[in-house]
């Protein structure tokens, strides 16, 4: 079996191995010891990183993660001085696991094996469709799109309601036009009838939770299906969360790169963009769907803001396709994004938004593009992720980090949750990167997806009560 590399720049940490268990993907675990990598210093591996095209899997205000893959690039000279001494760590590439489809018990959260492992894509789609099965009047399979190998793109919504529909009148209006894919706009006059579907008018907010754009981040499509699961459940269940359709609507799209994460299952563990083809003559397949969004969308990539002296690691201005931050030639050119951005505009009255990530355990609010950037609602954002936050504590123990994604991650343009704040505008739009801090990273053990969907569940709970009662509603 070929061997991967992850580099890891950390406080001064000793790292045991832990051994893997049966159906237990390996971890990236090694024995080691390193020096303190300064929070001054955390930029200038980001951007030379970043100048290097290498994958990095984690950055915080002390340490980096950076993934060696099996004859992929070394580690630069000017990496290698930056510390004294450096921790490379083992990482056995992960066999695909393999799975016989069963039927799960979805009339309850505790007594579901469903929960216990992760599953190909072909099993998500079969849990999904019981759970529509079971409950019926309460949940909705909607195919919304289509990948760009052809595979359905599916969003999962769960409402006690029932909306109507508002009758459109043929009027005289100004309209301009502007498509996902980068296209100028336009502006015509003239009589028409809405041409989208119409606005489904109802009472109640609407909450959108999305799984992993990053394909190899299964933790984070796990959990997307452990909550939809709580929100199905009848209220005398003990973990059901249907009491938060009294006045919410939730939309769930727990696998938004189908192609992506199958190629996870067959392929290569670690794979991270979706699997677009990029032209006749590319080397290489894929862009990073979580940098083509159309909000301050760029075609270079920046890890690390830089400044002065720092000037020759600043990112190029032509991306390499190979990259696994690639962001396109223009925004929404992915195929996902686009169907996804499509769909989003069709939902009424979104209140909230959450992207489930792995890892790092960190609950985010705009901005990503910039760290100089404050969002207008950044007093009300930090009050309810501090809250919620806590909510989560609560159930295991596990500490978030709260802040806006570019200060608890790196700057990243064109992301999704920038552009659901701003074009969409969902006022309470956040990134929670779940477990872990880096002990297993992606292949977090299958024993962690329950605590992690328990806690999760409290976080959404509490962040639910707290949009209510802003807007004035009593559970």
């Amino acid at each position: 079996m070929a061997t991967t590399y992850i580099l890891s720049f950390l406080a001064l940490t000793v790292a045991n191995v832990v051994a893997a268990e049966q159906q237990v993907l390996p971890n990236v675990l090694g024995n080691g010891v390193v020096n303190r990598l300064e929070s001054s210093d955390v930029p200038r591996v980001l951007a030379l990183a970043n100048r290097h095209d290498l994958d990095v899997w984690h950055a915080s205000d002390s340490n980096v993660d950076i993934y060696l893959p099996p004859g992929g690039p070394s580690l630069p000279d000017e990496l290698k001085k930056l510390t004294r001494t450096s921790w490379i760590v083992p990482a056995a590439q992960p066999e695909p696991l393999v799975r016989v489809s069963t039927e799960w018990n979805v009339s309850t959260v505790v007594n579901s094996t469903f929960h216990d492992n992760y599953h190909p894509i072909e099993e998500v789609k079969d849990f999904m469709k019981q759970l529509v099965a079971v409950y019926p009047s309460t949940t909705q399979l909607t195919n919304f799109g289509q990948t760009a190998e052809g595979r359905e793109l599916l969003a999962l919504t769960i409402s006690s309601g029932v909306y109507n529909l508002q009758e459109v009148d043929e009027v005289e209006e100004e309209i301009v036009e502007e498509d996902f894919q980068g296209k100028k706009k336009k502006k015509t006059k003239h009589s028409r009838k809405k041409t989208r579907p119409p606005l489904r008018v109802t009472e109640k907010l609407g909450v959108v939770i999305i799984g992993a754009q990053h394909a190899r981040e299964w933790i984070g499509s796990s959990t997307a299906l452990y909550l939809a699961h709580t929100l199905s459940l009848h209220r005398n269940d003990s973990q059901s969360l249907s009491k938060l359709l009294d006045h919410f609507d939730f939309h769930f799209i727990p696998i938004p790169n189908p192609d992506g994460y199958d190629y996870t299952w067959k392929t290569d563990r670690y794979w991270y963009k979706n699997r677009q083809a990029l032209g006749p003559h590319a080397k290489c397949l894929g862009l990073d769907m979580n940098r083509n969004w159309g909000y301050k969308w760029r075609s270079s990539v920046a890890l690390a803001e830089t400044s002065g002296n720092n000037s020759d690691i600043q990112s190029s201005e032509t991306p390499n396709p190979c990259s696994q931050f690639y962001p396109g030639v223009r925004p929404f050119e992915s195929s996902e994004v686009n169907d996804i951005a499509n769909w989003i505009t069709t939902l009424p009255n979104l209140a909230a938004f959450v992207e489930l990530r792995s890892y790092g355990q960190m609950l985010s609010s705009p901005y990503s593009y910039s760290c100089k950037r404050l969002a207008k609602d950044a007093e009300d954002q930090i009050e309810a992720a501090i809250g919620a936050s806590q909510a989560l504590h609560s159930v295991h123990g596990t500490e978030f980090k709260v802040g806006s994604l570019c200060s608890t991650l790196y700057p990243a343009h064109g992301n999704m949750l920038d552009w659901m704040y701003k074009r969409e505008g969902i006022k309470y739009s956040y990134v929670a990167h779940l477990r872990d801090t880096g002990t297993h990273g992606f292949t977090l053990p299958p024993k962690w997806i329950r605590p992690t969907g328990e806690e999760t569940s409290r976080l959404v709970d509490y962040l639910s009560r707290f949009i209510a009662k802003q807007a004035k509603r009593e559970f």
